[in-house]
């Protein structure tokens, strides 16, 4: 059945204005003034906005980590995400030394398939770039559409790669049109400030954050920047959450590199004094990179505004407190790194972004969609309200003030990172390629209706230019 969306305030990353949006199958197939309804379904906007979809190029679910896995499946994770406004997420496929790659992709898949309620595609995570690897590798991005690389700098125990693997992912990378995704910590100074912290009996969650301080992110972004340019190759930094890694970041590209940047709404609007909390809940905002001193985060911010930083992912990787966090209770060491963050990426921008005068609705826009649609060989199908475009679509009340609370979030964890925080904006209805997902605030989606993208290779062109779509 058509749709029209009739009354809204269309908003892209270059545009804001008011016209009629009609919806055929999966797709926008016309936009402009008092369209002609001929019986199509009438979606009356009166007084909100119609954003595109939201684009997460950063989760984790159903993921194994620190001998436990994370509490949100890809049902209640696409769920969440849904209800907060996103319609397509890019999950993280582990790849162990004993896999090959295809089959830990044949395993990712088994993980989404029959579960996923919005639009989803992976990338890939590597550990170690040996002969088999590098035989492989380009079958699996070329069959499967994956586009983007993920290498740690940390995590010495589960993932970390030496500087020999990070330069040949690069060097790969260049030549099969991947973008190279680095979580930048120096992981071997990271062990050794941990191994000396647990020695002194410094056990408690705060230690977590005070042995992964901000110089040791700036100095594996720094290093991973210029192998980066050694390489001649692309570079995404994940999770950005410091003055020192937004400096390097910064530099480089006034030098012309091929670097961004990514942050997330975590680092935007908590602080490591969270860690701190008494009887052990600290332990409920231990993830990593850590939180920050609160003065990091008018840097985040105006990266954004400035384009120094260009997307929001939201690092979803939930794990109970009661349960999986007390696993660390005894040593901050072991507990699971991670936190619930899917459901509120969306709004926490719009409200601490747009509604407090930080970003325009368009950078908005921009950095919660049409950005990371582009980096990630997703732009123009989505990312962008357009003629052509993925009928992905978000119907937001900017009026509305909520207060976010595990008592009411759909995530499958008993914590919320932002308990009692007070937001402005609310997702009302979303449409996944002209499907509702969530109408009027109530689930109405299908488990299994989310669609595996086959994505473009990394395209710098696509990148540079204005959000305008052209299909």
């Amino acid at each position: 059945m058509k749709k029209v969306i009739k009354n809204g305030t269309i908003v892209t990353a270059v545009d804001t204005y008011q016209a009629d949006i009609l919806i055929d199958g999966e797709k926008i197939v016309q936009i402009g003034a008092e369209l002609l309804t001929n019986g199509a379904e009438i979606i009356d906007a009166e007084g909100k906005y119609v954003f595109p979809g939201g684009v997460d190029p950063h989760t984790h679910l159903d993921m194994p980590f620190n001998s436990t896995v994370t509490d949100d499946d890809w049902e209640s994770g696409t769920m969440a995400a849904a209800f907060g406004g996103t319609t397509t997420i890019l999950d993280f496929c582990l790849t162990t030394g004993d896999d090959t790659l295809k089959k830990a992709v044949q395993r990712w898949h088994g993980k989404a398939e029959g579960k996923a309620v919005i639009d989803y595609g992976f990338h890939l995570m590597l550990a170690n770039v040996d002969e088999q690897v590098m035989s492989e590798l380009p079958t699996v991005l070329n069959e499967e559409g994956i586009t983007s690389i993920k290498i740690f700098m940390a995590y010495a125990r589960e993932f970390q790669a030496d500087d020999r693997t990070l330069f040949r992912t690069f060097k790969l990378a260049k030549d099969e049109g991947a973008l190279v995704m680095v979580h930048c910590e120096n992981g071997s100074v990271i062990d050794e400030l941990v191994t000396q912290a647990l020695a002194k009996g410094q056990t408690e969650p705060i230690y977590h954050a005070l042995t992964r301080p901000p110089e040791v992110e700036g100095e594996a972004t720094h290093r991973a920047i210029e192998l980066a340019n050694v390489a001649g190759s692309q570079l995404y930094v994940v999770h950005v959450t410091c003055a020192e890694a937004v400096q390097e970041i910064t530099e480089a590209r006034a030098k012309g590199y091929k670097v961004w940047g990514e942050t997330c709404p975590q680092y935007l609007v908590l602080d490591q004094s969270y860690l701190e909390k008494p009887d052990f809940e600290g332990a409920k905002y231990v993830w990593s990179p850590p939180l920050r001193e609160k003065s990091h985060q008018d840097v985040l911010w105006n990266a954004l505004k400035s384009g120094a930083l260009q997307t929001l992912g939201s690092d979803q990787c939930s794990f109970n407190f009661n349960g999986k966090k007390q696993l660390g209770r005894d040593d901050f060491s072991k507990i699971p790194n991670g936190g619930p963050f899917i459901e509120d990426r969306f709004s926490i921008l719009f409200s601490e972004g747009v509604a407090k005068g930080k970003l325009t609705v368009n950078q908005f826009v921009d950095i919660v969609s049409t950005q990371p649609a582009k980096l990630f060989g997703m732009f123009p199908y989505k990312g962008t309200i357009a003629v052509g475009s993925d009928a992905d679509i978000v119907i937001f009340d900017p009026n509305v003030t909520r207060t976010l609370s595990a008592q009411t979030h759909h995530m499958n964890v008993d914590y919320s990172a932002f308990e009692g925080m007070e937001i402005s904006g609310e997702p009302v209805s979303v449409l996944c390629r002209g499907n509702f997902v969530i109408k009027d605030k109530q689930f109405v989606g299908v488990p299994g209706s989310g669609k595996y993208l086959k994505r473009q290779k990394f395209n710098h062109d696509v990148i540079q230019t204005a959000s305008v779509a052209k299909i």
